[in-house]
């Protein structure tokens, strides 16, 4: 939790309480269902929640903003920023049943009012449209843009144009060359917002849709 404080100094009481409950949360189900690794459950304000909220030091969503969190396992992005941003609106969908029941428990758990998940891929999704689209370890930026691009709308609320964000490791220069020319992004290293070892050679990424 020191981590969680150590960025973001401003938290409520509420949302305190509510990142604190993720660990034993997150311990419990992860007994029943293999979400995090069994080591890397020891690092799990490190490596998922910190890392989730890597998008909120380039981001800061608009009360009323409607986020889609593609393949969210097990809650990942979403369910931390849900927590750091309670106006802005999130979905989470993943393919995975089992998945999608262990985030719906930790929404309720949480008593989170702002955020739904339910069992879909992307490419399912028909009528609904979003600010952004938020992603950890899923696909490929090209396959993420194949999945995502006609889930933006078409009004634009914030700084940067409606889009995808994508937490991102490995070859990223090779990712984003392999994009269709004239795509629109830009990326952010992580190690300039955390210090921590864990984040070098991670970045937020944000394509435009």
């Amino acid at each position: 939790m020191e981590l969680i404080t150590k960025y973001f100094p401003g938290l409520s009481g509420k949302q305190l309480q509510q990142f604190r409950q993720l660990e034993q949360l997150f311990r419990d189900w992860n007994a029943k269902v293999n979400l995090i690794s069994r080591k890397d459950i020891e690092n799990l304000y490190e490596h998922h929640v910190l890392h989730s909220l890597a998008i909120a030091k380039v981001f800061l969503f608009q009360d009323d903003a409607e986020i889609l969190d593609v393949g969210t396992g097990g809650g990942f992005p979403g369910v931390p920023l849900a927590i750091l941003f309670p106006q802005v609106q999130f979905l989470l969908i993943d393919g995975t049943l089992k998945k999608i029941k262990v985030v719906q428990d930790v929404i309720q758990q949480l008593g989170l009012q702002n955020v739904r998940a339910q069992q879909a891929r992307a490419e399912e999704l028909k009528k609904q449209r979003f600010d952004f689209v938020v992603t950890r370890a899923v696909a490929t930026l090209p396959q993420l843009l194949t999945w995502c691009q006609r889930l933006a709308k078409e009004k634009h609320r914030h700084s940067l144009p409606n889009g995808l964000i994508a937490l991102k490791g490995g070859n990223l220069k090779a990712e984003i060359k392999a994009l269709p020319k004239g795509e629109y992004t830009e990326s952010y290293p992580i190690s300039g917002f955390f210090e921590e070892p864990y984040f070098e050679g991670k970045f937020v990424v944000y394509l435009q849709l």
